[in-house]
């Protein structure tokens, strides 16, 4: 190197030292300059390149931190772009509209309709009622794939997502026009509902798929990025704190939604189901409005052609090769000595392979869907079989989205900042593991709630039998509905740490150009969880209904054990998973000085 080589490297360091954001010159009692840092570092230490850049100088606002800045410095989120709200209230429009209406599927089967409003409509009894809604769940997150195919690889997310909820709304049409009493009279009940169900099954998959990740495609940073704050602390921008908090309040929002279960219960009861679902028509259509007027706000990513099919190309070639780097050019170059013409390059398969460790921790959700699935079917039932004074069966389904929305802030402002300050890990696999735990206690509970009234009267074990009736209406078991409550807030506290992380998990290990169809394979799961529960149909009945709630709480608890003990040292890869895609993006907005939180 020649000596202006030398004088150019001492001239570079001297600016950056200059440069630091927030230094002021500093002067002796003559007006003279005293000298700094820099000056102490002689000409001839920077000439044989004995001093480190970074160790000289601390990081710039705005750059990528150092290795040991990222474990010593405190990680931040930033605010969310408007774009990213107005995702949200799309699918919190989305969630009112799913939930306000699913959540009366179970008395709209089973009850027959008698001439009182609200008690029923096609009379299918307890295990034909489960055994359909659960269908509906099933179909509800098989149909996510088609959606997920339709965007990735033909219109991308916005406008699939427009598309779904035309179709969406067709469905809700059909099911309010088959339920009013007249078309119920004349036998179009079961009919229409099968229809609407098929159609709207259609319509939210394909939303499903794609809403979760064009949120978090409204959030462009993918680096790390230092900045100091207001108060002079030096912390870390963490694209991966901004997701996770993105999917926070995602999942709050759509559990602010699923609060339509406070209102369409008493519809049921005063009104009729027809009127309940008007409502969620009503609401849908203008949460559709609202994505159609703020198209301008979004970051919308085009689709990208045959990528899907690439990407089971790449897979059957590891595969037949049994090697995962077996797809790549340099691989197939390196073992048949010339390079073999496939539409992608090295970087797309280590995508490829980060994308099926995704699909390796979700084999194990199904489980958790079971458990989850009870909520909306079983414990519906069960609320049925206590006394309700009052309160409408399926009213109770309200306290799994009220402790999430509570719980929610809890976590992302007060726990989740202090582990992130005590610098104690709570990556995502943890996460996933403790909801498993969670809603094993949810189950254990049930079981207990379940055995209460088999022990009350007047019917025992056999709720709603002849001697309950009052007034030629079936009563509950001498056991006060409020105390199904705490299995209610524990199904919700699981769901914050399995289901948001899971969403989470879904979009930061997907390559940019298959985000919703890896999500539409998290969603998948769900369908099996909904088809195992199918297939646990036969045992809902009375007594047995509560050895199923024991079998269920073992297999959700022993299932969360398991996972932490094979996927654990996936937490040591988080940071390396997530900056696969770090180049994939155009740079996002420098670091506002102003932003502060946590």
């Amino acid at each position: 190197m020649s000596t202006g080589d030398h004088e150019f490297e001492a001239a570079q360091l001297h600016h950056q030292f200059d440069n630091v954001e927030g230094a002021q010159p500093q002067t002796d009692l003559l007006g003279g300059p005293l000298p700094t840092n820099r000056d102490l570092i002689t000409d001839e230490k920077l000439a044989h390149g004995e001093v480190d850049e970074k160790a000289a100088s601390p990081t710039a606002d705005g750059e990528e931190p150092t290795e040991d800045e990222k474990r010593t410095l405190r990680h931040v989120a930033e605010h969310l772009p408007i774009s990213a709200w107005l995702v949200a209230a799309v699918e919190l429009s989305e969630r009112f509209t799913y939930y306000g209406m699913s959540g009366l599927f179970q008395n709209y089967l089973q009850r027959p309709l008698d001439g009182s409003q609200g008690r029923g409509a096609l009379g299918m009894g307890h295990q034909g009622a489960t055994g359909l809604s659960t269908f509906f769940q099933f179909w509800c997150y098989v149909t996510p794939i088609f959606g997920a195919i339709v965007a990735d690889q033909y219109l991308g997310k916005y406008k699939a997502i427009v598309l779904f909820c035309i179709v969406y709304l067709v469905g809700l049409l059909v099911l309010v026009l088959t339920s009013i009493p007249t078309a119920l009279a004349h036998g179009a009940g079961l009919g229409g509902f099968i229809v609407a169900i098929i159609v709207i099954g259609i319509g939210t998959g394909g939303i499903k798929s794609n809403v979760a990740p064009l949120i978090a495609d409204q959030y462009t940073r993918k680096k790390m990025a230092l900045k100091t704050t207001p108060k002079g602390e030096r912390v870390i921008v963490d694209p991966a704190v901004t997701v996770q908090r993105i999917y926070m309040i995602f999942y709050g929002c759509i559990n602010i939604g699923s609060l339509s279960l406070l209102a369409t219960p008493y519809m049921e009861l005063y009104v009729g189901f027809w009127s309940a679902y008007l409502l969620c028509l009503c609401m849908f259509f203008c949460g559709t409005a609202v994505l159609i007027v703020g198209r301008k706000y979004y970051i919308v990513r085009p689709p990208q052609g045959s990528i899907i099919t690439n990407a089971f190309k790449a897979l059957g070639l590891m595969i037949v090769n049994r090697n995962m780097d077996a797809a790549k050019p340099s691989w197939q170059a390196a073992h048949s000595g010339k390079r073999t013409n496939v539409p992608w390059d090295d970087h797309f398969v280590d995508e490829v392979k980060r994308a099926l460790v995704a699909c390796r921790v979700f084999c194990f959700y199904p489980i958790y869907w079971v458990v989850y699935g009870q909520f909306s079917g079983n414990f519906v039932t069960q609320a049925g079989q206590m006394q309700g004074h009052g309160i409408p069966n399926d009213l109770m389904q309200n306290f799994d989205p009220i402790s999430i929305i509570v719980f929610i802030p809890v976590l992302e402002l007060a726990v989740y900042p202090l582990l992130r300050r005590l610098h104690i890990p709570f990556k995502p696999i943890s996460r996933i593991s403790l909801g498993f735990i969670v809603a094993s206690l949810a189950m254990m509970y049930a079981a207990i709630v379940q055995h209460i009234i088999y022990s009350a009267g007047p019917c025992y074990d056999q709720p709603l039998c002849d001697a309950s009736m009052v007034d030629g209406v079936a009563q509950g078991n001498h056991v006060h509905i409020a105390i199904q409550t705490p299995a209610y807030v524990f199904i919700g506290i699981s769901e914050i740490f399995a289901s948001v992380s899971g969403l989470e998990y879904a979009y930061t290990k997907a390559p940019p150009t298959m985000k919703s169809f890896v999500q539409s394979m998290y969603l998948l799961t769900n369908a099996f969880g909904s088809a195992i529960g199918e297939a646990l149909t036969p045992v809902a009945y009375d007594p047995a209904i509560l050895w199923m709630f024991v079998g269920l709480a073992c297999a959700s608890f022993t299932t969360g054990i398991i996972f932490f003990i094979l996927f654990r040292h996936l937490n040591e890869k988080e940071e390396e998973m997530n900056a696969l895609d770090a180049d994939e993006y155009p740079p996002a907005p420098p670091v506002a000085p102003t932003e502060e939180k946590n």
